[in-house]
């Protein structure tokens, strides 16, 4: 009995059912890409939304949008395994794996790169009335 439970587990999990109208690999492809866009939302802190960081004669982190995918990947794996010196990246890297990496070029690389405004310097008038 327990062999032809095993061919009747092995018959079902090879047939893709469809869930709620999705296929498995849909819902699978959706869970991988929300994971990657969330992992890509906090590149935003320091590289701006969707890899557009602000250049400034203070702030100098890459602009990630548009990247090359082979230059990126290098540059993390660079980042992880110690080669390229940085202050944080070194950190972020070495806690992906090598297909987050590789999706994180993919993702970057199809951004629209944007120039960034920065807004002017402004002196403020101070009334002591």
């Amino acid at each position: 009995m327990y062999k032809q439970l095993t061919a009747c587990f092995i018959l079902i999990s090879s047939v893709t059912l469809p869930i709620n109208g999705f296929a498995a690999e849909d819902i699978v492809l959706s869970t991988s890409t929300s994971h990657i866009r969330t992992l890509a939302a906090s590149c935003a802190a320091c590289h701006g939304s969707n890899g557009n960081a602000v250049q400034s004669n203070i702030n100098n982190n890459a602009v990630l949008a548009g990247m090359n995918k082979s230059y990126f990947i290098a540059q993390m794996l660079a980042f992880k395994n110690g080669d390229r010196p940085a202050t944080v990246m070194h950190r972020h890297a070495k806690g992906l794996q090598i297909d987050e990496i590789n999706q994180l070029a993919d993702y970057f690389s199809a951004q629209k790169p944007m120039p960034a405004i920065s807004p002017k310097p402004q002196l403020l008038g101070v009334n002591h009335d």
